[in-house]
């Protein structure tokens, strides 16, 4: 800190510059890292569905992409001599297993922000986390009972998980100085990204040399360890942690001194749900999120009924997407907080800047893979640059809960995310009610659904979002 000396006068306000502690080694940014590995694990799990259901089902494994509208890619290999059971689901009812676990997620999404900021955001999202990995692991007992009996698992897996983001953005709240929250935040939450760019492939590899059940046992097993090594290393907060240095606690809590709500027993709940802002940010992640859930979900399904690529090479080519997406979040973290600390530009400039180019971008490119034909190497160039540009927005809209209201931010994150839900539970059930015959047509339809509301969000976040502290949550100090 510097220390300034100063003859207070009556009327008169001073500010107290506090300098930045060092991120390396630091607990803000182990804390970013740890997360980081939290979301890895919850995508993971959350993923691994979509390329294991590629290989459960009878009437794949026995054409061998053979059913493809274009001519498969594949190298005949011999076939592994599996003994996971194969089951006969249609598409719907393949629909209703994928989207099922936005079901149980969108029930914990509120109640999980009022909890972590009423009793502390650590134990609930490694509880939370913790819940999925139990449910993982029954996955395939679950699959041999029915189709009901899996559908019932992914709707508790998604109930445990449900409390991740709000319970972080909370977390958050206590944690990240302003001028680091895109930095921080962006590290964080790219652990999802991160995950689904590691279990597609490996999810594929996986079922190929082993079979579909190994998917969830080991994925399971890295969630374990991920839930020891947060017990051990994190606090709540700074005040709570036991190892953190004196310089970085009081840097962080000097820095958010103006901004955290001294009680947490006060909410605004009239005046939050009346905020435009956040209205704004719940339009804009409600249709991110669309296209992200419905490529997240159906993407290997895509690579393997259209272009005929195999269980092994599907893993690859679906994470592809989300590698540029990962690579360009990160990036795009580094330069928001540049912008705003070097350069000086407004935090609401910022926010809508990287969510247009993080929305209206994957549109674009999203309706041009639907034109790619079987020109695979277009289709994939196509579909992972729309997946990378999305990853812009996660230093747009994604955290201007913060921006607006660092001390509600878990709660407000938990309306907003209840509604960016939904895409996730009717997305996959609408796409595959509309490519039954799995036409190219048929999937341009659903691209086009896709590209229409994500430029909507784009728009309405534009007009409407803001990048200051709202009037009703600055907290109230009363002089007597």
């Amino acid at each position: 800190c510097l220390n300034i000396h100063l003859n207070p006068q009556p009327n008169k306000r001073y500010l107290l510059f506090v300098l930045p502690a060092p991120a390396c080694c630091s607990s803000r940014y182990g804390l970013a890292f740890l997360s980081c590995y939290g979301f890895f694990v919850a995508y993971a799990l959350r993923v691994n569905l979509s390329v294991a259901m590629v290989d459960m089902l009878k009437n794949r494994s026995s054409v061998n992409n053979s059913s493809s509208v274009c001519p498969h890619h594949s190298i005949p290999v011999p076939k592994h001599n599996h003994t996971a059971s194969v089951y006969d689901w249609d598409s719907e009812t393949q629909g209703w297993i994928l989207g099922s676990f936005f079901y149980g997620y969108i029930l914990t999404q509120i109640p999980g922000g009022y909890l972590a900021r009423k009793y502390g955001a650590k134990w609930l999202f490694g509880i939370g986390i913790l819940c999925t990995v139990i449910f993982t692991l029954l996955t395939p007992v679950a699959a041999d009972l029915g189709a009901g009996y899996l559908i019932a698992v992914r709707v508790l897996e998604g109930i445990g998980e449900g409390v991740s983001y709000p319970a972080m953005h909370a977390m958050w709240a206590s944690w990240a100085p302003p001028l680091e929250r895109s930095r921080l935040l962006t590290i964080s939450y790219t652990g999802a990204q991160l995950g689904t760019v590691v279990a597609l492939p490996l999810s594929g590899q996986i079922c190929f040399y082993l079979d579909w059940t190994y998917v969830f046992y080991i994925f399971g097993a890295v969630g374990l360890l991920w839930f020891v090594l947060w017990a051990y290393f994190v606090s709540n907060s700074p005040s709570l942690h036991k190892r953190i240095s004196e310089d970085e606690k009081t840097y962080i809590m000097a820095s958010l001194k103006n901004e955290l709500s001294p009680t947490t027993d006060y909410i605004p709940w009239t005046s939050i749900l009346k905020s435009l802002p956040l209205w704004a940010i719940v339009v804009a992640h409600f249709s991110y999120n669309w296209t992200f859930y419905t490529l997240l979900t159906l993407l290997p399904t895509y690579m393997n009924d259209i272009l005929g690529f195999s269980i092994q090479q599907n893993g690859m080519l679906s994470a592809l997407p989300y590698l540029g997406c990962w690579l360009l979040a990160l990036l795009g973290g580094q330069l928001a907080d540049l912008l705003r600390e070097k350069y000086l530009i407004r935090t609401v400039i910022v926010r809508k800047a990287f969510t247009i180019v993080g929305m209206v971008g994957p549109a674009v490119f999203l309706v041009a893979a639907g034109y790619t034909g079987c020109n695979y190497v277009l289709a994939i160039a196509f579909l992972t640059l729309s997946s990378s540009l999305g990853g812009v927005s996660a230093s747009g809209f994604n955290i201007n809960h913060l921006d607006i209201a660092p001390s509600y931010a878990g709660i407000l994150l938990g309306i907003t995310n209840s509604f960016a839900t939904i895409p996730g539970m009717v997305g996959p059930v609408i796409a595959r009610s509309l490519t039954k015959s799995n036409t190219i047509p048929e999937w341009q339809i659903v691209f086009y659904i896709s590209a229409a509301i994500n430029i909507f969000g784009a728009v309405f976040f534009t007009m409407f979002g803001k990048g200051t502290l709202q009037p009703w949550a600055v907290q109230r100090i009363h002089i007597r």
